[in-house]
């Protein structure tokens, strides 16, 4: 039998209570990692982590960087070591920018960036002291190109892009590759719970056919965790500060 991509790796997964996260977490478990499932919700988290082998779960709150050391001290005390960090809970708010509010712009902004920030703060030192690793961001499309309404999540996930440059950069020599996902419209809860808004304030009878028409169809989430687990293996060991889009290529064209 092969050996699995993971095997015996230590990952956090923060934003892992559902969506991308969940699917990141599952799909580290069945590659052979041993993975801290992290989530605000804490329910959620465990629900997660009691279905896979050898998973724990942590409450986590990444706009505090008491919250996310906590979150690398629990892995660290009880599996020994950090290898892989997944920084992807995220929140979004659907509104145009002179309706939004700067305590509605930190609410985002904290979480999508301060929350990326920290958990690289925090966890790459770790990841250092294990030999290296790898820390895999979850940025999105919109870091690239504008999206109407979005503008707060649209800015943080931009700043996710520049930092993860940064900090490619600044952690190579300690052997820990840092690189992003930029996923397009993915079939997640997060997602489709404000297709509603967008189709009454944009005036779009069916937002579904345009995504079908700009990316072909909405991304799975299944597709945004094989990417990551290929960026968390030996595999990508000559990628880092790169981000990968993952957009049916919706940023690649005009129509």
């Amino acid at each position: 039998m092969s050996k699995k991509l993971l095997q015996d790796k230590v990952a956090i997964v923060t934003g892992a209570g559902r969506g991308l996260g969940e699917a990141v977490a599952r799909a580290y478990a069945a590659e052979g990692a041993k993975v801290v499932v992290s989530d605000i919700d804490a329910s959620a988290a465990q629900k997660v982590a009691d279905s896979l082998p050898g998973a724990i779960a942590v409450a986590c709150d990444v706009r505090k960087s008491e919250q996310v050391k906590a979150l690398v001290d629990a892995a660290v005390s009880k599996h020994g070591r950090l290898d892989i960090m997944v920084p992807n809970a995220g929140v979004a708010r659907v509104a145009p920018l002179v309706s939004t509010s700067y305590e509605e712009w930190r609410e985002v902004t904290s979480v999508n960036l301060d929350g990326v920030f920290l958990c690289i703060r925090h966890a790459a030192p770790a990841i250092i002291a294990a030999g290296g690793g790898s820390i895999i961001n979850m940025a999105s499309v919109t870091a690239k190109a504008a999206c109407a309404l979005i503008g707060s999540y649209a800015a943080a996930k931009a700043g996710v892009v520049s930092l993860t440059q940064t900090a490619a950069v600044e952690l190579r020599a300690h052997k820990v590759r840092v690189n992003a996902i930029l996923p397009g419209f993915i079939d997640t809860e997060l997602v489709k719970s404000h297709i509603p808004e967008f189709e009454e304030q944009l005036k779009l009878p069916d937002f579904g056919a345009v995504v079908a028409q700009r990316q072909g169809r909405y991304g799975t989430v299944e597709e945004v965790a094989h990417l990551a687990v290929f960026l968390a293996s030996e595999r990508s060991s000559f990628s880092t500060g790169s981000g990968f889009v993952l957009d049916g290529g919706v940023s690649s064209s005009l129509l």
